[in-house]
């Protein structure tokens, strides 16, 4: 009798431990994480704002003028300030095979920006058709002529030297002319210029670089101005950052002020009529007509056409506007002749 009663006892344990197992696997709950919560998306969020010259983008609205400074290129002038803050930097000959930069600011107005230099009326032109407040130290007779004709809004160094621009210690005359985001703010007020921005451009923007189409590769571009090295510069992709760094004579481009390497998202490539006006070299150049392009981006080059859209100098294919990779870029506007088959090489 012992003997069952204990068959009898030790059968219901066993019975009892499968049903407890049976329900431990029947109730478990699948363990949800931020990582694989259904309600999770890939999607990333967009912010609400685009800057208009950067396509970078933004939760705050981007409603500042555009301001446009003429910025020295002459060796003795670099490395310069308030580069790495620009939205775009146009870069062309002044005189001979002598190139300045036109630094175009919008999303932001660094601290410091210079060395400024003289304008010239094709200078003047670019900043009317982007509705820039123009800022430059200097003129040629015909840009003289056209700021003392109200052509743009504008300050000049010539009339604020020591108040609004001020002389660098450090470097030589004509090297020397610097202006902060402050005196330029500054300056707006004192012409009465109107600080907000009402023309837009018409450049279009991807999401990302990672959505360039494939096209011929282009790592490493190379560009000269003449035969001089001090105007020979290089442009190389990196595939992580997917941005471009520059170098000018074989020198790193950087920034001044914070000593930040130039990081470029889109190098483009204008090919314009040039014309030597003087004994001085000065040129005159054709804004209107349009011409071929090179665009580089994402590590790839596309063949492009521009055109003068609304006053504004901008990158076509296939009649309509060529997107940008948000973020900076930098445009030489490169003589016919030779033209951009001889003026930039570029190798995968």
């Amino acid at each position: 009798m012992k003997k069952w009663l204990f068959m009898i006892v030790l059968l219901l344990m066993v019975t009892g431990c499968s049903k407890d197992k049976e329900e431990t696997v029947d109730t478990e709950e699948p363990i949800i994480t931020d990582e694989n919560s259904p309600e999770e998306t890939d999607e990333k969020v967009v912010l609400p704002y685009a800057a208009p010259f950067s396509g970078e983008r933004s939760e705050e609205e981007f409603t500042n003028r555009p301001v446009l400074v003429t910025v020295n290129n002459h060796p003795k002038a670099r490395p310069q300030s308030g580069l790495a803050s620009a939205d775009i930097v146009y870069e062309m000959v002044a005189e001979g095979n002598i190139t300045r930069l036109l630094a175009l600011y919008q999303s932001e107005l660094p601290s410091q920006i210079g060395p400024v230099r003289s304008a010239r009326d094709y200078f003047i032109n670019i900043a009317k058709g982007l509705d820039a407040f123009y800022v430059a130290h200097g003129y040629s007779p015909d840009a003289q002529m056209m700021l003392r004709n109200g052509e743009v809004d504008h300050i000049n160094g010539m009339r604020y030297d020591g108040t609004l621009f001020i002389r660098s210690n450090e470097r030589v005359s004509p090297h020397n002319s610097y202006i902060t985001g402050d005196h330029i703010l500054e300056g707006m007020e004192k012409e009465g210029a109107r600080p907000t921005i009402e023309k837009l451009p018409s450049f279009e923007f991807y999401n990302s670089a990672q959505d360039v189409p494939l096209s011929a590769l282009a790592s490493i571009i190379d560009v000269r101005y003449g035969s001089s090295e001090d105007f020979h510069h290089m442009y190389s992709y990196d595939t992580l950052t997917q941005q471009y760094s520059r170098t000018s004579g074989g020198t790193i481009t950087l920034d001044n002020e914070s000593q930040e390497e130039i990081s470029l998202a889109n190098v483009l490539f204008f090919e314009v009529v040039h014309q030597t006006i003087d004994k001085a070299g000065r040129q005159q150049l054709d804004l209107s007509s349009g011409g071929k392009g090179y665009l580089f981006q994402a590590g790839v080059m596309k063949e492009i056409e521009w055109q003068q859209v609304n006053g504004v100098l901008v990158p076509m294919e296939n009649g309509q506007p060529a997107k940008l990779v948000p973020g900076k870029s930098w445009v030489h506007l490169v003589k016919t002749n030779p033209g951009l088959d001889q003026m930039v090489t570029f190798t995968p």
